[in-house]
């Protein structure tokens, strides 16, 4: 529940969800049918005003904020229709920033990682472009890439393909549901 104004608004009413590993699921409905929030409280950015949530089969839904954005960055990626990428940082710097909250990997670690993963997205050849010097696809591919480089247990995305247009979306799911196979 939440806030609107005067009101309280139910977003969510009896919702129960499973997600198995290596599973791909799509979830589809009106606008204002909860599919965001239902996304925010599986990803811990949100706390349900009852109920509960498990990620890994660990109860989250009594942690303090500073537990909940540890384990978001450790378990969990996110790609976000507005891809959500910092514009004074190159590509390169927007994949590795999610790596500088994982102190135990070093420069180099994270040097084989970001670039792994910008080869794996097609992006190898654009590192050094700031986000304003990329085409939207472009630039899904690194929030993609960003998404992916701390190995998320989930991976979630909400409405990865809205800014984009119909080829571009189509070869923006194809690569997510490769990922997911590989």
């Amino acid at each position: 529940e939440y806030a609107l104004g005067t009101q309280v608004v139910i977003a969510l009413k009896d919702v129960s969800v499973s997600i198995a590993d290596g599973e791909f699921m799509a979830l589809a409905g009106p606008s204002g049918s909860g599919k965001s929030t239902l996304l925010n409280l599986i990803g811990c950015i949100d706390t349900p005003t009852r109920g509960s949530v498990m990620i890994t089969g660990t109860e989250v839904s009594n942690r303090t904020p500073d537990e909940l954005a540890d384990l978001r960055a450790r378990t969990i990626g996110f790609i976000f229709q507005t891809f959500n990428l910092l514009p004074v940082l190159s590509a390169w710097e927007n994949v590795e920033y999610p790596l500088l909250q994982h102190k135990q990997l070093g420069k180099a670690a994270r040097r084989e990682r970001v670039g792994h993963y910008l080869d794996l997205v097609g992006l190898d050849k654009h590192e050094h472009h700031r986000p304003n010097e990329l085409s939207g696809g472009q630039r899904q591919r690194v929030a993609i890439a960003r998404a992916l480089v701390s190995r998320p247990q989930l991976l979630i995305a909400d409405e990865p393909t809205t800014n984009l247009d119909s080829v571009t979306s189509r070869e923006v799911i194809d690569l997510i549901q490769a990922l997911n196979r590989q």
